[in-house]
């Protein structure tokens, strides 16, 4: 498999996005200056759409995400990650309640471990994931940008509902 890459620039840093012919693979911050990996003639529509339907929610313009992705890893990580999707635009939830709700109450540092390794960032919204006492705890790309995120989808979605 031919794996692409494309990078965005955000208000956040550099947004890598990884993929197939197909699919997106991973979306994750490199820590880098500048991009390095710029929209080509062969980069897949996959991966051009995702770049764009990040760049409408950096601008305040989408909460939700419409492009083909896939993600790998155990059956334990699939169920936290389909749980973390039905985590609201703008809302938090917290490790314990990611773990109930998967019915896995004592699994709350499994829960922790697999929400670290989700490699499609804002797409499987594990920013939104919050300590139990309100604190903002791990987040791969740095508390900064989660704590951005956050204070983000929440301006947004305050102006949505005074529209």
């Amino acid at each position: 498999m031919t794996i692409y890459k494309l990078d965005i620039n955000t208000p956040i840093g550099v947004l890598e996005i990884v993929g197939s012919s197909s699919e997106v693979l991973s979306i994750l911050f490199p820590d880098r200056e500048e991009p390095l990996y710029r929209c080509q003639s062969d980069t897949p529509d996959a991966l051009q759409l995702c770049a764009k339907q990040m760049e409408e929610y950096f601008n305040g313009k989408r909460s939700e995400f419409a492009f083909p992705y896939r993600y790998e890893g155990t059956a334990f990580q699939s169920q936290v990650w389909n749980a973390l999707k039905e985590v609201p635009f703008a809302r938090t939830g917290t490790y314990q309640g990611l773990a109930q709700a998967i019915g896995r109450e004592k699994a709350v540092r499994a829960v922790g471990s697999a929400n670290g390794r989700n490699k499609l960032s804002i797409v499987i919204p594990c920013h939104r994931i919050i300590g139990s006492n309100g604190a903002l705890t791990g987040y791969a790309g740095g508390l900064w940008r989660k704590e951005w995120l956050l204070r983000h989808e929440q301006a947004v979605a305050q102006r949505q509902a005074e529209q």
